[in-house]
Protein backbone atom coordinates (compact mmCIF):
# COMPACT_ATOMS: atom_id res chain seq x y z
CA UNK A 1 0.00 0.00 0.00
CA UNK A 2 1.38 3.41 -0.66
CA UNK A 3 1.96 6.26 1.57
CA UNK A 4 -0.65 8.20 -0.24
CA UNK A 5 -3.15 5.25 0.12
CA UNK A 6 -2.30 4.56 3.90
CA UNK A 7 -2.78 8.17 4.68
CA UNK A 8 -6.19 8.50 6.47
CA UNK A 9 -8.49 11.37 4.86
CA UNK A 10 -8.91 14.12 6.95
CA UNK A 11 -12.76 15.58 7.83
CA UNK A 12 -12.84 18.78 9.47
CA UNK A 13 -16.22 20.19 10.88
CA UNK A 14 -15.64 23.66 12.17
CA UNK A 15 -17.73 24.64 15.25
CA UNK A 16 -18.58 27.99 16.87
CA UNK A 17 -20.60 29.41 19.52
CA UNK A 18 -24.30 29.58 18.49
CA UNK A 19 -24.04 26.43 15.93
CA UNK A 20 -27.31 24.48 15.19
CA UNK A 21 -26.13 20.98 16.20
CA UNK A 22 -28.52 18.61 13.59
CA UNK A 23 -26.62 21.00 11.21
CA UNK A 24 -23.27 19.41 12.31
CA UNK A 25 -24.61 15.89 13.86
CA UNK A 26 -26.34 15.13 10.87
CA UNK A 27 -23.77 14.95 8.04
CA UNK A 28 -21.24 13.55 11.26
CA UNK A 29 -23.49 10.73 11.73
CA UNK A 30 -22.75 9.53 7.99
CA UNK A 31 -19.58 11.07 7.55
CA UNK A 32 -18.18 9.49 10.58
CA UNK A 33 -18.57 6.25 8.55
CA UNK A 34 -16.19 7.01 5.56
CA UNK A 35 -13.74 4.45 5.42
CA UNK A 36 -9.89 5.03 6.45
CA UNK A 37 -11.45 8.19 7.84
CA UNK A 38 -10.57 10.54 10.75
CA UNK A 39 -13.50 13.25 11.14
CA UNK A 40 -12.65 15.95 13.67
CA UNK A 41 -14.20 18.35 15.55
CA UNK A 42 -12.84 21.81 16.20
CA UNK A 43 -13.28 24.98 17.50
CA UNK A 44 -11.34 28.31 17.85
CA UNK A 45 -8.74 27.47 21.43
CA UNK A 46 -10.60 24.01 21.45
CA UNK A 47 -13.60 25.66 23.82
CA UNK A 48 -16.65 23.70 24.49
CA UNK A 49 -19.42 24.75 22.27
CA UNK A 50 -22.86 25.11 23.53
CA UNK A 51 -25.78 24.00 20.85
CA UNK A 52 -28.92 24.78 21.71
CA UNK A 53 -29.18 22.71 25.08
CA UNK A 54 -26.19 20.46 24.07
CA UNK A 55 -22.21 20.63 25.02
CA UNK A 56 -19.58 19.49 22.64
CA UNK A 57 -16.20 19.41 24.47
CA UNK A 58 -12.74 17.63 24.33
CA UNK A 59 -12.72 19.61 20.65
CA UNK A 60 -9.79 20.38 18.84
CA UNK A 61 -8.37 23.74 18.56
CA UNK A 62 -8.98 24.75 14.79
CA UNK A 63 -5.91 26.99 14.34
CA UNK A 64 -3.68 23.82 15.19
CA UNK A 65 -4.85 21.73 12.86
CA UNK A 66 -2.69 21.59 9.65
CA UNK A 67 -4.60 20.54 6.89
CA UNK A 68 -7.56 18.92 5.32
CA UNK A 69 -9.40 17.33 2.92
CA UNK A 70 -12.92 18.01 3.53
CA UNK A 71 -13.54 21.41 5.56
CA UNK A 72 -17.27 21.14 6.43
CA UNK A 73 -18.61 24.28 8.11
CA UNK A 74 -22.97 23.78 9.70
CA UNK A 75 -25.09 26.77 10.29
CA UNK A 76 -26.71 28.24 12.98
CA UNK A 77 -27.93 31.40 14.80
CA UNK A 78 -23.95 32.03 15.64
CA UNK A 79 -23.23 32.52 12.06
CA UNK A 80 -23.86 36.03 11.70
CA UNK A 81 -21.51 36.65 14.88
CA UNK A 82 -18.69 33.92 13.31
CA UNK A 83 -18.75 35.90 10.06
CA UNK A 84 -17.20 38.64 11.91
CA UNK A 85 -14.74 36.75 14.34
CA UNK A 86 -11.51 37.58 11.85
CA UNK A 87 -9.71 34.67 13.66
CA UNK A 88 -12.51 31.93 12.92
CA UNK A 89 -12.46 33.69 9.26
CA UNK A 90 -9.13 33.61 9.08
CA UNK A 91 -8.70 29.39 10.16
CA UNK A 92 -11.76 28.66 7.43
CA UNK A 93 -9.79 30.50 4.78
CA UNK A 94 -6.82 28.55 5.43
CA UNK A 95 -8.08 25.58 5.96
CA UNK A 96 -10.56 25.63 2.96
CA UNK A 97 -7.96 26.83 0.33
CA UNK A 98 -5.87 23.39 0.38
CA UNK A 99 -8.97 21.52 1.16
CA UNK A 100 -10.05 19.22 -1.76
CA UNK A 101 -13.49 20.03 -0.80
CA UNK A 102 -15.16 22.85 0.70
CA UNK A 103 -18.62 22.27 2.01
CA UNK A 104 -21.17 23.90 4.20
CA UNK A 105 -24.73 22.66 5.60
CA UNK A 106 -27.21 25.59 6.03
CA UNK A 107 -26.24 29.15 7.08
CA UNK A 108 -22.55 27.67 6.52
CA UNK A 109 -22.46 28.90 3.41
CA UNK A 110 -22.60 32.54 4.54
CA UNK A 111 -19.54 31.88 6.28
CA UNK A 112 -17.83 30.17 2.82
CA UNK A 113 -19.05 33.23 1.05
CA UNK A 114 -17.46 35.49 3.62
CA UNK A 115 -14.56 33.51 3.56
CA UNK A 116 -14.25 34.00 -0.55
CA UNK A 117 -15.08 30.66 -1.43
CA UNK A 118 -18.44 31.27 -3.24
CA UNK A 119 -17.66 34.58 -6.04
CA UNK A 120 -19.38 32.95 -8.94
CA UNK A 121 -20.89 29.84 -7.74
CA UNK A 122 -23.54 27.96 -7.02
CA UNK A 123 -24.60 27.33 -3.56
CA UNK A 124 -27.72 26.22 -1.39
CA UNK A 125 -28.63 27.62 2.39
CA UNK A 126 -31.25 27.58 4.27
CA UNK A 127 -34.65 28.61 2.45
CA UNK A 128 -34.60 31.60 4.87
CA UNK A 129 -31.41 33.35 4.64
CA UNK A 130 -30.32 32.03 1.16
CA UNK A 131 -30.73 35.53 -0.81
CA UNK A 132 -28.01 36.57 1.53
CA UNK A 133 -25.46 34.72 -0.32
CA UNK A 134 -25.80 37.09 -3.09
CA UNK A 135 -23.84 40.00 -1.50
CA UNK A 136 -20.77 37.21 -1.62
CA UNK A 137 -20.87 36.54 -5.28
CA UNK A 138 -22.43 33.50 -4.83
CA UNK A 139 -25.39 32.03 -7.36
CA UNK A 140 -28.51 31.36 -5.01
CA UNK A 141 -28.85 27.69 -5.80
CA UNK A 142 -32.86 26.31 -4.07
CA UNK A 143 -31.18 23.08 -4.33
CA UNK A 144 -31.40 20.57 -0.80
CA UNK A 145 -28.00 19.99 -1.86
CA UNK A 146 -25.89 21.97 -4.60
CA UNK A 147 -22.42 21.12 -5.90
CA UNK A 148 -20.75 23.25 -8.21
CA UNK A 149 -16.40 21.90 -8.49
CA UNK A 150 -15.43 21.05 -4.85
CA UNK A 151 -17.74 23.47 -3.07
CA UNK A 152 -20.87 20.86 -1.86
CA UNK A 153 -23.45 23.62 0.08
CA UNK A 154 -26.54 21.91 1.79
CA UNK A 155 -29.86 23.73 2.57
CA UNK A 156 -31.36 24.13 6.07
CA UNK A 157 -30.61 21.04 8.98
CA UNK A 158 -31.70 18.06 8.24
CA UNK A 159 -30.60 18.51 4.49
CA UNK A 160 -27.19 18.26 6.09
CA UNK A 161 -28.05 14.20 6.24
CA UNK A 162 -28.92 14.26 2.57
CA UNK A 163 -25.80 16.59 2.49
CA UNK A 164 -23.41 13.98 4.23
CA UNK A 165 -24.93 11.00 1.91
CA UNK A 166 -23.95 12.55 -1.36
CA UNK A 167 -20.39 13.83 -0.24
CA UNK A 168 -19.65 10.48 0.91
CA UNK A 169 -20.69 9.17 -2.24
CA UNK A 170 -18.20 11.47 -3.59
CA UNK A 171 -15.48 9.59 -1.38
CA UNK A 172 -16.19 6.27 -0.90
CA UNK A 173 -18.68 5.21 -4.01
CA UNK A 174 -22.31 5.46 -4.27
CA UNK A 175 -22.73 1.68 -3.36
CA UNK A 176 -21.12 2.49 -0.51
CA UNK A 177 -23.21 5.46 0.44
CA UNK A 178 -26.44 3.93 -0.25
CA UNK A 179 -25.04 1.01 2.22
CA UNK A 180 -24.55 3.03 5.05
CA UNK A 181 -28.01 5.29 3.77
CA UNK A 182 -29.71 1.54 4.43
CA UNK A 183 -27.60 0.82 7.69
CA UNK A 184 -28.83 4.46 9.07
CA UNK A 185 -32.85 3.94 7.73
CA UNK A 186 -32.64 7.07 6.18
CA UNK A 187 -36.46 6.69 4.35
CA UNK A 188 -37.67 10.12 5.21
CA UNK A 189 -41.43 10.25 5.79
CA UNK A 190 -42.45 13.71 7.36
CA UNK A 191 -45.59 13.33 9.05
CA UNK A 192 -46.43 16.70 7.37
CA UNK A 193 -46.16 18.57 4.05
CA UNK A 194 -44.60 21.84 5.16
CA UNK A 195 -40.91 21.15 4.81
CA UNK A 196 -40.20 23.79 2.87
CA UNK A 197 -42.27 27.34 1.84
CA UNK A 198 -43.51 26.17 -1.04
CA UNK A 199 -45.42 23.32 0.67
CA UNK A 200 -46.18 24.56 3.71
CA UNK A 201 -49.94 26.23 4.40
CA UNK A 202 -49.73 30.07 4.23
CA UNK A 203 -50.50 30.56 7.82
CA UNK A 204 -48.04 28.36 8.81
CA UNK A 205 -45.24 29.98 6.53
CA UNK A 206 -46.25 33.50 7.90
CA UNK A 207 -45.75 32.51 11.41
CA UNK A 208 -42.33 30.94 10.83
CA UNK A 209 -40.79 34.23 8.48
CA UNK A 210 -42.34 36.16 11.36
CA UNK A 211 -40.16 34.13 13.77
CA UNK A 212 -37.12 34.45 11.23
CA UNK A 213 -37.69 38.43 10.78
CA UNK A 214 -36.87 38.75 14.61
CA UNK A 215 -32.82 38.18 13.46
CA UNK A 216 -33.20 39.20 9.80
CA UNK A 217 -32.30 42.98 10.20
CA UNK A 218 -28.88 41.63 12.25
CA UNK A 219 -27.42 38.92 10.07
CA UNK A 220 -28.50 41.44 7.31
CA UNK A 221 -26.20 44.17 8.65
CA UNK A 222 -23.96 41.37 9.54
CA UNK A 223 -23.84 40.04 5.90
CA UNK A 224 -23.14 43.18 4.89
CA UNK A 225 -20.28 44.15 7.00
CA UNK A 226 -18.87 40.21 5.77
CA UNK A 227 -19.42 41.12 2.47
CA UNK A 228 -16.88 44.58 2.61
CA UNK A 229 -14.47 42.55 4.21
CA UNK A 230 -14.50 39.69 1.47
CA UNK A 231 -14.19 42.80 -1.07
CA UNK A 232 -11.38 44.11 0.48
CA UNK A 233 -9.50 40.42 1.24
CA UNK A 234 -10.57 39.10 -2.29
CA UNK A 235 -7.61 39.72 -4.71
CA UNK A 236 -10.10 40.88 -7.71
Amino acid sequence: MSELQAAKLQIVFALYPGVTHLDFTGPHQVLARTPNAEVVAASLGAQDIEAEGLTFSRLADLATIERCDVLCVPGGFGTTAAMLDAEFMAQIRRLGASATYVTSVCTGSLILGAAGFLAGKRAACHWAWRDLLAPFGAIVSEARVERDGNIITGGGVTAGIDFGLVLLAELAGQDYAEGIQLALEYAPAPPFESGRPELARPEVLARVQALMARTLETRMEGVATAAERWRRYSPA
